[in-house]
């Protein structure tokens, strides 16, 4: 039986890629999604791999969405928290709102979704869990303390749980994904692109979903079972750590 891989925000964008990737390297998947019921179906029927609804930011719901894909798949071997939000803004006019959807979603989230798989992972002497963080999370970013913090909590998150599932057979790690061609990135304004963003990778291009992809089904299988607690940084040539 193939082992059970959960990937948050997994039917869109980098998600999706990685979705498809894990389902191309033999394990059975399952991808949730926050709201865009439409794209979940489409991405369904697509590829076959199964959707689940409910919000990271809400512990309850994932408790529940874990024994739903449970119940449904098997025991989640697999852990790739994913699911991310911005709500930009420079912190002068930064809302509590906006700041608290973001920490909720990209910093709790993880909590919320680890947390209810972190039993079984330690009873099974299994697991992987992978985290995307993000390069601004490393450096910052302007108009997006929100963001920057989120996301230098979950390498925080990432390097201490590590320490906690090592003799447990379970590895803890993250990824920091530069400036990837999504559709969201792709929307930018064409010249901002070419004369901003792009200048500054020294490969001199985007990256590609399925580039991030690749490196969460490294850390997911068994040979990636001496690292833990690191932090693997695809941006291009960006930003060194």
């Amino acid at each position: 039986m193939s082992k059970v891989a959960l990937v948050t925000g997994g039917s869109r964008g980098i998600g999706a890629a990685i979705s498809i990737a894990l389902k191309e390297a033999g394990y059975t998947v399952a991808a949730n999604y926050a709201g865009n019921d439409e794209a979940a179906a489409k991405f369904t029927a697509e590829t076959g791999i199964k959707t689940y609804k409910w919000s990271v930011a809400d512990y309850d719901a994932c408790a529940a969405g874990v024994a739903q894909v449970e119940a449904d798949l098997g025991p989640v071997s697999v852990l790739v928290n994913n699911a991310g939000i911005t709500r930009d803004s420079m912190f002068h006019k930064m809302t509590p709102q906006q700041w608290k959807e973001v920490i909720d979603t990209n910093l709790t989230g993880l909590f919320n979704m680890t947390h209810p798989l972190w039993g079984g992972m330690r009873d099974r002497k299994f697991g992987r869990v992978v985290n995307i963080s993000s390069i601004n999370g490393q450096k910052g970013q302007a108009g997006q303390a929100n963001y920057s913090a989120a996301k230098s909590g979950d390498l925080g998150f990432t390097k201490a749980l590590a320490q906690e599932g090592a003799r447990a057979g379970i590895t803890v790690n993250a990824i920091c994904p530069g400036y990837i061609g999504t559709e969201m990135v792709r929307a930018i304004d064409e010249k901002v692109l070419k004369e901003r963003i792009i200048p500054q990778i020294p490969v001199g291009r985007l990256g590609e979903p399925e580039e991030i992809a690749r490196c969460v089904v490294f850390l997911a299988s068994e040979d990636a079972g001496f690292i833990t607690g690191s932090t693997l940084s695809a941006n291009g040539g960006q930003f060194f750590v």
